[in-house]
């Protein structure tokens, strides 16, 4: 006779739970990465290694750097790249600057300098570089800048119009001014923003700031023709009148200033008379630009 009773089934057993486990091994990870981290903030990866310059040729990187307020050695993750921008950019010459931070420990600097428009020389007898703003920076001791722009000379600090020079001269092309190699205010009673013009040429050139952008542009051009005909000294007059006086050579200087009528001008200027045309002037006698006058020095 089988045995028909129904064996009653074990209960299943339950799997033990990993979460005492895991507990630990999260508190195991969070240790080891404080020590990770207070052992890298001790170590020379977490500092600045290396300040890297680019952009600037008025300012030296020393300066640069005083500014940014951060030095090798210090906490690369202290600062932020905006904060150290924003200190450069306060410098009066900067016109902006972009700070990048490169791990480990590289901080690059790139600077955007107001451009230069001309030089001068200061009292204490030091090259010193004008902004287009009129500001004055004071050439870096031992600086190899060249002095490839206008020198400005007689002016002085605070005029108006030196600051309206400044802006003039950073609109006009570098090619333009390549032969300007002095200028100095020359103001008169009809004209007060009047200036000289010197030129490597050996040309003196009578104009006014405002007609400078207009006028500028035409004087290469003109002073090349003036050689062609070897004529290589003497004023050009880029104001606004429409006669000129032609270059005459003379026993003395090998050339003299005449008025159209042919009288010579005492004070080595031409006197000429309003219409050239009507007064007699050498036939084939080269035209300056309108607005142009030009005579013997």
């Amino acid at each position: 006779m089988s045995d028909d009773r129904n064996v009653p089934a074990l209960p299943p057993v339950p799997k033990p739970r990993a979460r005492t486990n895991r507990k630990l091994l999260f508190f195991l990870f969070i240790f080891f990465a404080i020590i990770l981290f207070i052992l890298f903030m001790q170590s020379s990866l977490s500092r600045v290694s290396a300040i890297e310059v680019e952009g600037n040729e008025l300012m030296s990187s020393e300066t640069i750097g005083q500014a940014s307020q951060i030095a090798v050695g210090d906490r690369f993750f202290a600062f932020s790249s905006r904060t150290i921008a924003q200190r450069i950019s306060s410098l009066p010459m900067v016109k902006a600057a972009v700070v990048k931070k490169h791990f480990p420990g590289v901080v690059h600097i790139t600077v955007q300098e107001f451009p230069k428009v001309a030089f001068q020389i200061g009292t204490d007898g030091k090259k010193q570089a004008v902004l287009a703003d009129g500001a004055v920076v004071e050439l870096p001791a031992g600086s190899s800048i060249p002095l490839d722009m206008p020198i400005l000379t007689g002016w002085t600090d605070g005029d108006p119009n030196k600051a309206a020079l400044c802006k003039v001269l950073s609109e006009i092309p570098e090619s333009a001014l390549s032969d300007i190699s002095e200028i100095k205010p020359d103001p008169s009673e009809p004209y007060p923003d009047k200036i000289k013009l010197y030129t490597r040429s050996q040309f003196e050139v009578y104009t006014t700031i405002a007609y400078l952008p207009e006028k500028i542009d035409n004087l290469p051009a003109y002073i090349a023709s003036l050689q062609e005909d070897h004529i290589t000294s003497g004023i050009i007059k880029m104001l606004e009148v429409e006669y000129h006086a032609p270059f005459e050579p003379n026993e003395e200087s090998g050339s003299e200033s005449n008025n159209a009528s042919g009288q010579k001008a005492g004070n080595g200027s031409s006197s000429p008379s309003a219409d050239p045309n009507k007064d007699g002037n050498k036939a084939g006698t080269k035209q300056p630009p309108k607005g142009t006058t030009k005579s013997s020095s």
